[in-house]
């Protein structure tokens, strides 16, 4: 199913090379690929080296490759890797006989000679194509390789991992590796494999050549070489395919390369189709253009720091859950289907982490409940709709990215998408970083709000987004009365550096019996202190109000539920304006929401 999708979404997609579609644009057609280039060497027709191109990207402290559809590439594996090399383009080690450092001298000649062994394969005679006989002629002249490193650019080419190839002085719009007959060549070459094997293929079900060794898919993570189909231990190959892996699970070559290019068209650099959380990349496509395709990424990922328009996920998140209460927009578009892939790295492989499809409605309306599920109270200044990134990290010590729990992000995003309750991991690792912080938060508070409405507790009530005064569970009780409490040491003395959340927010919302009496008496204190008799007395009532839904005797202790309710009941409760004398909010909240928002 997986596999049939992604084809599915090739042949839909047009191909680069026909007018008007350039590289990241469309999928590279059969026999071609879309890879990282840094370099290109201008000729004349006579092959004589005319000057070095820089084709990176400009931008951050590392110039990037620029993509660029050339002849397929092939693994590279063994004793004898140095034997493979692709058509007219590649790296400098097998283009110019760049050396690495543990490389013999001799293995510069013998990786030149590979790839012009390639280019007299394809092209028996050069002559037909006048790109394909200027590289021949390159090649054939020793004066050519006497200027290239002469050239400002080598030192770059010789430090780069990025591909070098080759273009005719007066074509400059085209490499010589991506003419009408190259491309013709190199589809030929991938369609006529005489080592491949005859065989029904399992996607497409025609009989004819089966792909052996698929291409790589790499995802962040994951090796350069990690692969979707592959079987690279005798575990998971049948009786007598070892050597011919493609075959313990047939797919055919046309088939293998759809999907693998359908595939590395969504992972690309800077793919609006490509989301990233932790370990896990997702991507995601659908029957044809349309508005959740173009939009997914945004209602989960973050703002980027050069994005012109930061504020586009918080406008795209408020158009589908407005468009839910009205049924219009994408929530009524029940006939396009939508597939969503997660992956993760495995050694030499890459993992399928979850697989969902549906349709644009089915889709759009477990997001609008993620969302629905995590609104709660917050500062004005916050933002309105939380992004998964800033879920995951908020339960990660340090708040740092590289501290998320793994698998994490990608079990969150299957249970968005499936409708699940969160993962459990995403719950107590909320608790314990607020009980080790003493800090809720807005994102905090959220993500136990979210976790506990997926969960089902029986005659239980549902939390609200904001306080709710008829909450009779303990724990929600509990953790707003903690929450006046230390509104009242506050104003008691002013300037305090710590207050009893620093000392007994653990134990109260853990084992309320243990400290219970304790803080009633600290509060009995802290009132006395207090100078307007108005404001004692109003929070002497609201400090009532709340005692009196309490149970009789504080419990020994709160279940793990009902410590998420203590902390969210304390937000609740730190949130209203009640608790504070005449401003809408504290300084302290202020200043939490800003930082966790």
């Amino acid at each position: 199913m997986i596999l049939q999708a992604l084809c599915d979404y090739y042949e839909r997609k047009p191909k680069v090379g026909e007018p008007g579609v350039a590289a990241g644009d469309g999928v590279p057609p059969v026999g071609m690929e879309e890879n990282g280039l840094g370099f290109v060497i201008v000729l004349d027709e006579d092959g004589n080296f005319v000057n070095i191109e820089d084709i990176r990207i400009e931008g951050g402290r590392v110039k990037s490759s620029r993509p660029m559809v050339v002849p397929m590439s092939r693994d590279r594996t063994g004793k004898n890797a140095w034997q493979t090399a692709f058509l007219l383009w590649d790296y400098p080690r097998y283009v110019l006989g760049v050396l690495g450092e543990r490389d013999a001298p001799e293995m510069a000649d013998k990786r030149i000679g590979a790839f012009c062994s390639t280019i007299g394969k394809a092209f028996p005679d050069t002559s037909v194509d006048r790109g394909v006989h200027a590289v021949d002629r390159f090649y054939a002249n020793p004066e050519n390789f006497v200027k290239v490193p002469k050239h400002p650019l080598w030192p770059d080419i010789e430090a780069s991992s990025y591909g070098v190839s080759f273009r005719l002085r007066d074509v400059p719009g085209e490499l010589v590796s991506q003419s009408p007959l190259v491309r013709q060549r190199a589809r030929e070459l991938f369609e006529q494999d005489g080592n491949a094997p005859q065989g029904i293929c399992t996607v497409s079900g025609v009989t004819g050549l089966i792909q052996v060794l698929h291409s790589a898919t790499p995802i962040y993570g994951a090796k350069s070489t990690a692969k979707l189909h592959s079987f690279n231990e005798r575990a998971f190959e049948s009786y007598g395919k070892r050597e011919r892996q493609g075959e313990n699970a047939p797919v055919g070559k046309r088939a293998a390369f759809a999907y693998t290019a359908a595939l590395n068209h969504l992972l690309r650099r800077d793919s609006p189709q490509k989301l990233q959380v932790g370990d896990a990349t997702t991507v995601f496509w659908a029957d044809h253009d349309c508005a959740l395709e173009n939009d997914f990424s945004v209602f989960f990922d973050e703002p980027r720091k050069d994005n012109a328009d930061p504020d586009r996920g918080t406008r795209a998140v408020a158009a589908l859950l407005e468009s839910a209460k009205q049924g219009v927009g994408p929530v009524l578009d029940d006939k396009t289907r939508f597939f969503v892939l997660g992956l993760a790295p495995n050694a030499a492989r890459v993992a399928i982490r979850f697989w969902h499809t549906g349709t644009v409605a089915e889709m759009a309306g477990r997001i609008v409940r993620h969302f629905r599920n995590l609104e709660i109270d917050h500062h004005p200044e916050a933002r309105p709709y939380l992004s998964l990134f800033r879920l995951l990290v908020a339960i990660a010590p340090q708040g740092k990215a590289e501290n998320i729990p793994p698998n994490l992000g990608g079990e969150t995003m299957r249970a968005i998408l499936g409708g699940l309750p969160y993962p459990e991991t995403l719950y107590q690792n909320a608790i314990r970083r607020i009980r080790m912080e003493r800090d809720v938060g807005y994102v905090r508070a959220a993500i136990l709000k979210a976790c506990l409405a997926r969960k089902r507790f029986p005659n239980e009530k549902e939390i609200t987004v904001s306080l709710d005064k008829d909450n009779t569970n303990p724990g929600y009780r509990f953790g707003r009365l903690f929450a006046v409490l230390e509104r009242v040491q506050e104003e008691a003395s002013p300037g305090l550096n710590a207050t009893i959340r620093d000392r007994y927010y653990g134990a109260f919302s853990a084992t309320p019996a243990s400290v219970f009496a304790t803080l009633m008496r600290m509060k009995n204190h802290h009132l006395a202190k207090l100078d307007n008799p108005g404001r004692r007395a109003n929070l002497e009532k609201l400090i009532g109000e709340i005692v009196d839904g309490l149970p009789p005797a504080p419990p020994a202790h709160l279940s793990l539920p009902d410590q998420g309710r203590f902390a969210i009941g304390y937000y609740h409760q730190r949130m209203d304006r009640a608790t504070y004398t005449n401003a809408p909010q504290s300084t302290a909240i202020i200043i939490e929401e800003t930082q966790h928002g």
